[in-house]
Order: structure tokens, then C-alpha cells, then sequence
């Protein structure tokens, strides 16, 4: 058995049920004496509030600690150490369990636990080991943002962060360990099964668990030890989509459909910004780079979630560093090489698209009559708008349908 304290982070958007599954673990008998954190955006903590009433931890041995006005994943991650650090000096408890805000990035709280951070002189691998990353997920807002077209969520705004829930959303679900469907009750079973296609689709490593008002078996989400950065990081739905090359048939997914769409030109950048502010609600998630005419030193990005469209500038091709690094790159990659233009480099396009009930190859053809035309690569690009911006991905907005 290990000596250092185990750790669960459970995530999830506003509304979607964490204290109330906390709450539900709390008063399980599940054999551990448990230390929480909890980590709410307003200056008054009611997550831990509500905890420390429902659950009547005056009466156990439980601790909480409480952390306000800030997130875990950025500002308060030095703070979070030092809580945990001095928490762990009297070892009184077994198992700590961190709820964190309905806005907290999971990556940077895993990395947090895993690596410390560089403003706090505690290490916390010293004493904790992540043992199990949960995301709670609303069916009930699923649901009827499926039906709707509105935001997967449950709430409209995250608190005064310029993030969009929806965002944080997909980064929960493709950074996680256990995915619990919460508030099953209020979605048909038939729909409950979509939900869960897509859900699988976007997230094939983690396992799916459905509750109702957050009754979860504590041993779903307690010492699993399910947790592995690497393997975690790389299970995006998006990621395997792109590793793999594969089409889902929809008949054995309920609907869901996902197709990886690669070219060797660029975007005329006009006619791409409108087809993205065109992409259908049934598009979910799309993710990947892409080359715009004209800005031929910097890959743009593309990232949709829900309701959300970004894109813009990424990073740089590999052609345009110098050839010290190129080779370094062709070395480490040699899969590059092969694909590589003696003109253009690894200039290109590689997209991931994952939707339910949408016409993948009608995408497809837009895409494609979004390239330049023959005729188009011999003009001058210089002359086209750039509507991605200089500095990084912004917002488009998508067309009223």
C-alpha cells in the first residue's frame, strides 16, 4: 500500500451536481477518513457551506478546507499547496478529496498534484499521489441542448471568466479518469444511450457512470487508481480520431458521427471564417490546425466546443524554424517526411470533426470548396483579409439559425 494520500479532483460545469455527489460521498461508509477541499469562484465558498451542513461533518472526522474568490487551475494554485501542505502535518485523515470550480481547466490542477508548482516550495508528491480525476456531466443539459441547439451546460455565465463553460466543458470530459452522467432522471433512457455514444466518442478511456442527485458508489470514484497523465492527456476523442483515421458508423453510435478532414492547401480565409461561423449545432466538437492563405509563417488553430468557435493563430510550421530544428523534428517525427512538400513543408489542414445527427460528407464538400482553387494558389495571397487575427484564437461568431 502506498504512504502517500491518494487524491480525487472532482470537476464539472455549474450546475452539474459535484456537491451534491460530494456531499453523497461524504456520508457513505466507505471506509476513509476524508479531507476535502472545496474551491468555489465567489468570495463567500457556499460550496463548502452546503457541505459542511448537508453532510454534518461536525459529527465526523472529516476536514474541509475552504478556497474562495479565485481557481485552482490558476490563481490559487499556489494557495492550494500550502492549504494541503500544512493539512498533511497532522495526518489525520486517509483520503483527500478536492471539488473543484465549475470554470477549473482540469489539466493544470492534475499537473498541480503531479509536478507542484513553481510558486510554492511545497512538493506535494511527497505526500499525495492523484489517484482518480472525476467530471461530472448534466445529462440534463445535454439533453436539451441536443434538442435545442443551445449551450451544453447548464448555466449561461462562469462567473466573471472570459472562458466560455462550454470550453471547459470538452476540457473536463477529454481529461478525466471517471465520467459521471448525473441527473440520469430527467433524460429519456433512449436519449440517456446518445448522450453516452457522444460522450464515449469524445472521451474513449474513461469510465461512464450514470447517477441521479449525485448517488455515486464511493468506490466508483475512490481508490481506483485509474490516474496516468500520459494516458489521460492523450484520450481526447479528437486525438484518437486524429491517430486513428477512422470513420464512426452512426447505425452502431446512436448517431455520432466523426471525420478527420486532411488537405495539402491552404484555406481561402474568408470563405473558411464563414463556413465556421456556418458549422451546424450538431457539431460538438471539432478540434485541430489549419493553413490560411497568406499567413504562411503561423499554423492557425480550430477549436469548437458546443456553441464556442475559436480560431487563429497556433504556433508555427516546423518549415519555418531553422534547419537545425526542422532536422531535429524530421528525426523525432519520421512520418513528417513523407509528407512533406519541398515547397510548403508540413503546411496544411487537419481536422477533427464529433456531431450527432449531422451530414458529415456535406460538411465535407464545404470544407474542400473552402480550399484554394487551382487558379487561386498561383494569385497573390497577400491580398486576402486575415479575419483570424495577429495574437491568438478569438471568438466567431456563429450565424443566427
Amino acid at each position: 500500500m502506498s504512504e502517500t494520500i491518494p487524491v480525487t479532483v472532482l470537476s464539472g460545469a455549474l450546475g452539474a451536481g459535484k456537491t451534491t455527489t460530494l456531499n453523497h460521498v461524504l456520508t457513505a461508509d466507505h471506509g476513509y477518513e476524508v479531507a476535502v477541499l472545496v474551491n468555489d469562484m465567489g468570495e463567500v465558498n457556499v460550496d463548502a457551506e452546503h457541505v459542511e451542513q448537508q453532510s454534518e461533518l461536525s459529527q465526523t472526522d472529516e476536514q474541509i478546507i475552504e478556497m474562495s474568490n479565485g481557481c485552482i487551475c490558476c490563481r490559487l494554485r499556489g494557495d492550494m499547496l500550502d492549504a494541503i501542505g500544512a493539512l498533511v502535518e497532522n495526518r489525520e485523515f486517509d483520503y483527500l478529496l478536492v471539488e473543484s470550480s465549475g470554470i477549473s481547466e482540469p489539466i493544470p490542477v492534475a499537473q498541480t498534484f503531479v509536478l507542484g508548482f513553481e510558486d510554492s516550495e511545497y512538493d506535494p508528491t511527497a505526500d499525495y499521489h492523484l489517484d482518480t480525476m472525476v467530471s461530472v456531466v448534466d445529462a440534463h443539459a445535454m439533453y436539451t441542448g441536443f434538442d435545442s441547439g443551445t449551450a451544453l451546460t447548464s448555466e449561461d455565465a462562469a462567473g466573471g471568466t472570459d472562458r466560455i463553460p462550454e470550453e471547459v466543458l470538452l476540457d473536463q470530459i477529454e481529461f478525466c479518469d471517471v465520467l459521471l452522467v448525473n441527473k440520469c432522471d430527467l433524460v429519456p433512457e433512449s436519449e440517456l444511450d446518445e448522450i453516452e455514444a457522444v460522450l464515449r466518442t469524445l472521451q474513449p478511456r474513461a469510465e461512464l457512470v450514470r447517477t441521479e442527485f449525485g448517488a455515486v458508489d464511493p468506490g466508483e470514484i475512490l481508490a481506483t487508481d485509474r490516474f496516468d497523465f500520459e494516458a489521460a492527456r492523450a484520450s481526447a476523442g479528437w486525438k484518437h480520431e486524429l491517430k486513428h483515421d477512422h470513420h464512426h458508423d452512426p447505425s452502431d453510435e446512436h448517431g455520432v458521427e466523426s471525420f478527420v478532414f486532411r488537405a495539402n492547401r491552404p484555406f481561402h480565409p474568408e470563405r473558411f471564417a464563414a463556413l465556421l461561423g456556418e458549422l451546424p449545432d450538431a457539431v460538438i466538437r471539432a478540434k485541430g490546425f489549419f493553413w490560411s492563405a497568406g499567413r504562411e509563417d503561423i499554423a492557425m488553430g480550430l477549436d469548437k466546443a458546443g456553441r464556442s468557435v475559436r480560431a487563429g493563430p497556433n504556433g508555427r510550421w516546423i518549415a519555418t524554424l531553422p534547419p537545425e530544428q526542422q532536422e531535429r523534428y524530421l528525426q523525432t517525427l519520421p512520418d513528417l517526411e513523407d509528407e512533406w512538400d519541398d515547397r510548403w513543408g508540413d503546411r496544411g489542414v487537419e481536422l477533427v470533426f464529433i456531431g450527432r445527427k449531422y451530414d458529415p460528407e456535406r460538411l465535407r464538400s464545404k470544407l474542400e470548396s473552402c480550399l484554394l482553387s487551382d487558379s487561386e494558389m498561383n494569385a497573390d495571397w497577400g491580398r486576402y483579409p486575415d479575419p483570424f487575427g495577429t495574437e491568438g484564437q478569438r471568438e466567431l461568431a456563429l450565424a443566427d439559425r
